[in-house]
């Protein structure tokens, strides 16, 4: 008797099975086929770019060594080009070469660009940082140390990224002028400060013992 029962439910289930895929199949089969085609569409992007990422790769080197072959202009065409139709990562690292180029013709062309670079709120603010150093580091033989303090100021804060670097150009300005104290004070913050690079540090205790001597930079 339980055998029958047992057919009767098989029976019955297979009858709701029918009836479920009588009303939903084609659904499945339309979601089934949206899947494929989007995964196919996904793979065929991801393919795309990938290749598109290798040529823009393959630019990139091209104009770092037409740079370091002496040819400026030719790296800074491809650089500017590169930063109008290249990928988001690319781009913004063509602008930076293309500022570089730039200041190795043009000092004052280069902070322009280095200082357009600073302003890009797209950008993170570790690039901004950096490009507002660049721009500093090109004008701090030449500006006055008002200039390069306000450039920098804005960096010089606890646990920056660039706090070290900034705080050691503004301190190499000071020691320029005879602030022999007040560059001190920036040294001594550099050596304590955990996040500061090694190689900032030893180029820091050069400066260091120029302070204690009393002594200013020529």
């Amino acid at each position: 008797m339980s055998d029958i029962f047992r057919e009767i439910d098989d029976d019955i289930r297979r009858d709701q099975a029918i009836d479920v895929w009588k009303k939903y199949g084609p659904f499945f089969f339309a979601f089934g086929l949206i899947l494929v085609v989007l995964t196919a569409g996904y793979r065929f992007y991801a393919h795309y770019e990938n290749q598109k990422a290798e040529a823009l790769g393959a630019r990139f080197q091209s104009a770092l060594e037409a740079s370091a072959a002496g040819k400026s202009d030719d790296a800074a065409k491809e650089f500017n080009a590169i930063a109008s139709d290249g990928g988001a990562g690319y781009a913004v690292l063509s602008r930076f070469r293309l500022a570089v180029e730039r200041s190795l013709v043009d000092k004052g062309e280069g902070v322009k660009q280095f200082d357009v670079l600073a302003s890009d709120a797209t950008l993170p603010p570790v690039l901004r940082g950096l490009a507002r150093l660049r721009a500093a580091t090109l004008i701090v033989d030449t500006a006055s140390l008002e200039d390069v303090q306000a450039k920098l100021q804005s960096l010089i804060v606890p646990g920056g990224t660039w706090a070290g670097n900034a705080r050691e150009l503004v301190g190499l300005k000071l020691l320029k002028a005879g602030d022999i104290a007040g560059a001190g004070k920036l040294f001594d913050e550099i050596m304590t400060d955990e996040i500061a690079p090694a190689t900032l540090k030893q180029r820091v205790q050069v400066y260091l013992a120029l302070v204690k001597a009393g002594s200013k930079l020529p």
